[in-house]
């Protein structure tokens, strides 16, 4: 702890370090201001009460990545999802486009281009998303907008775009300038501005209202803090595959001949199918409350069984999770490209023949450790919803007279516990700390301090003294 408190006062002392540190938080808290401008020509009142009737749909769950600017209804309201949206896409377009594939292995020239050609989509859909939420207001039922009209439309779109476009540069000066991820961290700071009203209602539940017990409250931490530790160990795991490469005489120098490894992750897709997975089952949640799906028996009911808690939720959830992990993993590594880099410079694993069976060898267990990361992700998911709401696990067929009677009540009602961190925003929240300490500790490592970590790697040479 000691080494740990070193480190951080560190940070302070090295000049350039500070300034990086000072502006990450000085945009962080730009960000937070503007969070608090309304868009023109809304009705708050009304519309935060048609929120909160929706916050278990598609609403509530944009609303974690806006940072709680959709419930505010702020010029901020879109938040940086078209961004995300745009480089998905740009991802998926580099695997289809040559042109554009050819382009991010042009180095740094090529990623410049990607980057802008991000920036522009970032932009039409930032205007097509407000066109469409203009619209949206002015037809739904409580006089949400005061003036409708084209006026009211246009205004929407130029605030709600300037909005995003002013995170999009808050993002990257944070990248270019601060410490860490820009993107990342205004998502993770839009979450975790909501963590002092959580604990305050931690202690209101259980030394005012008396809902809950100490021993309560002492269970739900410590599962917290079992969770916390158990994504910390997940997301650093990763499967080291030994690799050698073969020594090679050029000129009259001797080249290679040195083992190293290729690691591969276990959640290589991060959150990125959790968020898949997770609109395309808030989109049936958001059809339910529409009047036609309402009036049909059929309809309705069908939607019902896959409302959250539900058995067949649980299934298709679990399902999304691991398809969209392969997806991704498909997108971002090529096994058989990885083989033939690895043939051109001499390297091989041994006990594998180089080519087609060193890319077979590495799908396999690429296999294996995603099925494994798209479990962990769902397991994480679903902890929350089962600790507030249980698996409605009585409402299965022809088994659900006997699962009520004998299954325990807290597996199938739930803990009435809800965590503040759900498993998108806890994924987000922890990997976005790991990322940036690790990017601080590399500075302080870089101009001779001790990190963090004991396992820093650390180089020994100047020390402070407290």
């Amino acid at each position: 702890m000691q080494k740990f408190f070193e480190a951080f006062v560190n940070v302070f002392r090295i000049p350039d370090l500070r300034k990086r540190v000072l502006f990450t938080l000085a945009l962080l808290a730009v960000y937070r201001l503007g969070g608090h401008i309304p868009t023109p020509g809304i009705n708050l009142v009304r519309w935060e009460e048609f929120f909160e009737r929706n916050a278990g749909s598609i609403f509530g769950f944009f609303d974690l990545f806006a940072g709680g600017n959709i419930r505010r209804l702020t010029i901020f309201a879109l938040g940086i999802m078209p961004y995300i949206t745009s480089s998905i896409i740009l991802q998926l377009l580099t695997v289809v486009i040559p042109q554009l594939e050819k382009m991010q292995k042009e180095g740094e020239l090529g990623r410049r281009k990607i980057t802008q050609y991000t920036r522009y989509l970032t932009i039409i859909l930032s205007v097509i998303q407000s066109f469409t939420i203009a619209q949206g207001l002015q037809v739904m039922e409580g006089n949400i907008v005061i003036n409708p009209g084209i006026g009211f439309t246009l205004l929407t779109i130029i605030s709600l775009t300037t909005g995003t476009a002013f995170i999009m540069w808050l993002g990257e000066q944070i990248s270019d300038r601060g410490v860490g991820n820009g993107m990342s961290l205004i998502i993770f700071a839009g979450i975790v501005v909501g963590l002092p009203g959580a604990i305050e209602g931690l202690y209101r539940n259980v030394f005012i209202t008396r809902e809950w017990s100490v021993l309560t409250l002492l269970v739900v931490l410590v599962v917290m803090i079992a969770v916390v530790a158990f994504v910390v160990l997940v997301e650093r795991g990763e499967r080291r595959i030994p690799v050698q490469y073969a020594k090679r005489v050029i000129g009259r120098r001797v080249m290679g001949g040195q083992s190293t490894h290729m690691p591969l992750k276990v959640n290589a897709g991060g959150v990125i199918p959790v968020i898949f997975a997770s609109s395309l089952l808030a989109l049936p949640q958001t059809l339910a409350n529409w009047p036609a799906i309402k009036n049909s028996q059929w309809l309705s009911g069908m939607l019902a069984s896959i409302r959250t808690g539900e058995p067949l939720y649980v299934l298709v959830f679990i399902a999304l999770i691991i398809f969209f992990c392969f997806f991704y993993i498909s997108i971002i590594f090529n096994p058989h490209e990885t083989a033939d880099n690895m043939r051109k410079y001499g390297g091989f694993i041994p006990g594998i023949r180089p080519g087609k069976n060193t890319a077979d060898y590495i799908n396999t267990i690429l296999t294996k450790i995603t099925v494994v990361g798209g479990l962990y992700l769902a397991l994480l998911c679903l902890i929350p919803d089962i600790m507030l709401g249980g698996i409605k696990l009585q409402h299965l067929p022809l088994v659900g007279n006997f699962v009520d009677a004998t299954f325990p009540r807290w597996l199938l009602d739930g803990l009435g516990v809800n965590f503040y961190f759900g498993g998108t925003s806890l994924l987000i929240v922890v990997g976005v700390a790991m990322d940036t300490v690790n990017q601080i500790e590399a500075q302080l490592i870089m101009r001779h301090y001790e990190g963090f970590t004991p396992k820093a790697g650390r180089i020994r040479g100047r020390r402070s003294s407290i």
